[in-house]
């Protein structure tokens, strides 16, 4: 199945919620949806925390699923740190999706294209590099390129080869940056997945589903009727956040004093 078929495949071509009732999650599931994490291993441990203290108040027969949204190297000082503690420490009793952000997405693709390096350094990938070890080289970005491929653990790079694009549930499709106004759910670009920002945020109308996505920063999470944007800017303000879903209700948890968005509860 081509890389095309699998992003189809996740977001499927149903209809989204119906004008006469609220958006829901598929039935049975809490779903706690964290905005971009960029290499803050203190911030993602104090959510973790978070999350574990408000699932404990619900009951058993709840399905409970964490859906990391993407990005979580670069910019902050810990993207080994973040890696090693979603694969080491994952939240027991959670059931867990894992999407790809741009910021991975650059990462792998300059393993294929030497080019692509000093794209991503300028971008936060200095920090990565930082983290893992690496002596950054701007004679040389071969080298650094090929220290970076030589000192990541290989359990990190299955790690970000597997990630998703996308996921749904219910009324509520989950990408790391949004996606392209007026293409179906099925035709949509892998690219625009991880991506997009003005044509997706500038869109009025509906997408046939509520977009849950990161990508672009916003000082508390944004809960508006087609959209809900959750990164609020963890690697400079301290405030790591999630949306929290369960039937129809939408709540959030933070790692930062932010105000309630109008829509919570």
């Amino acid at each position: 199945m081509s890389l095309l078929d699998r992003v189809r495949d996740r977001l499927g071509a149903r209809t989204g919620p119906r004008e006469d009732r609220p958006a829901a999650v598929a039935p049975d599931e809490r779903i706690y949806a964290v905005g971009d994490i960029h290499g803050r291993a203190d911030l993602l441990a104090k959510l973790h925390d978070l999350i574990e203290t408000d699932a404990g108040l619900y009951g058993q027969d709840t399905n409970k699923k964490i859906i990391y949204m993407g990005d979580y190297i670069d910019r902050g000082l810990d993207s080994k740190a973040v890696i090693d503690i979603l694969l080491a420490h994952p939240l027991t009793g959670f059931d867990t999706v894992y999407l790809k952000g741009n910021h991975e997405d650059m990462l792998l693709a300059s393993f294929e294209d030497p080019g692509v390096l000093p794209q991503w350094l300028a971008v936060g990938g200095s920090a990565t590099l930082l983290s893992y070890g690496v002596a950054e080289s701007r004679e040389d970005f071969e080298r650094t390129r090929r220290e970076l491929f030589e000192r990541l653990p290989a359990g990190h790079l299955r790690f970000l080869e597997s990630l998703q694009l996308a996921h749904r549930s219910g009324d509520y499709l989950f990408v790391h940056a949004g996606i392209r106004p007026e293409v179906p759910l099925d035709r949509q670009d892998p690219h625009d997945l991880m991506w997009i920002r003005g044509e997706f945020l500038g869109h009025k109308g509906p997408f046939g589903v509520v977009v849950v996505h990161g990508h672009s920063i916003s000082l508390k999470p944004e809960f508006l009727p087609h959209r809900i944007g959750i990164d609020t800017g963890a690697y400079a303000t301290n405030a790591l956040s999630c949306v929290v879903l369960e039937g129809s209700r939408r709540g959030f948890l933070s790692t930062g004093d932010i105000e309630a968005p109008a829509g919570a509860r």
